[in-house]
């Protein structure tokens, strides 16, 4: 638990010299410290991430940075929404500590030319449709936690693959850093919390709540032995039948290693992905299926 409680007085910097500056002198009062790293359009999904590290940690770091290495040259980094002084007051309410918000220039100066890879649960799901995403994602993780330096590191579980590439990554790279995996928050229908739900209008907004349900339903029915292929055929019979413009993907995977379960029915933990575009916008979710606890 905690020594001491949080900073009534929430701190702003954007550059790295500042955040070490911060940093070290918490460390040097014996502070213990949380980092949540977001890209903004902050939502209450994202606040449960701050009131998690709160819970484990003396300090909270969150991080905004809209970072432009995942996003490809077709999809929505310029549009992507920016209100960094309403972000800021939410995380205010929140409890944070302190924010770090630096600039595209101090992230990747000029001559920038590292960037980092993990393969293998990487691989598949949105790793199959976005390839340039996790490396773009472990570099700019990589980078966060190295210019923090904390003691955990928050991340939601709505992102579930990036938070297996994160965890990887520490692991490999022998980083003292515990990955706490924080779970998916939803809307009243279940639709799970996302920056992105604001592109939705009403009508897709509506249809947008049936996703979390279809893939709810395979997860139970994979729970009740059925199998892995039957499971993904109604799940995208289902999602056609709601009106989801098209299937990214809808897969059943391991949970702890992503790997493939095969076709017939599960013998361990394992969770069902799904991507959809519904209009423009594309929405992912996952949900748990527990065969150990049959």
């Amino acid at each position: 638990m905690p020594a001491a409680a949080v900073d009534p007085q929430m701190g702003v910097v954007r550059t790295v010299k500042e955040l070490r500056a911060r940093v070290d002198a918490w460390r040097a009062a014996g502070l213990s410290v949380g980092l949540v790293p977001t890209m903004g359009a902050l939502h209450q999904g994202h606040l449960s991430l701050v009131e998690r590290s709160n819970s484990l940690a003396d300090r909270t770091v969150a991080s905004i940075f809209v970072n432009p290495a995942q996003f490809a040259p077709h999809e929505d980094f310029g549009s992507y929404p920016r209100r960094e002084e309403t972000d800021l007051e939410l995380l205010r309410r929140a409890g944070c500590s302190l924010v770090f918000i630096p600039a595209a220039v101090e992230m990747y100066p000029d001559g920038f030319q590292t960037s980092i890879a993990v393969s293998q649960v990487s691989q598949g799901l949105c790793g199959a449709s976005r390839p340039h995403f996790f490396g773009g994602v472990a570099t700019v993780v990589c980078k966060l936690l190295n210019q923090a330096r904390p003691d955990i590191a928050v991340f939601g579980e709505k992102d579930y693959q990036q938070l297996l590439v994160i965890r990887r990554m520490v692991k490999d790279l022998d980083m003292p850093i515990e990955i706490v995996g924080a779970p998916i928050v939803r809307e009243t229908d279940g639709l799970a919390m996302s920056s992105r739900n604001a592109y939705l209008s009403q009508e897709e907004r509506i249809v947008a709540g049936r996703l979390n349900k279809v893939i709810a339903e395979m997860a139970d029915r994979l729970q009740r032995g059925g199998g892995v292929a039957e499971a993904i055929a109604f799940g995208r019979a289902a999602l056609a039948d709601a009106g989801f413009s098209a299937v990214d993907y809808l897969d059943v995977r391991g949970a702890d290693l992503l790997d493939d379960p095969g076709s017939g029915a599960l013998s361990k933990n394992a969770r069902v992905f799904a991507a959809v575009l519904l209009g423009k916008t594309r929405l992912i979710d996952n949900w748990p299926v527990e065969i150990n606890a049959r």
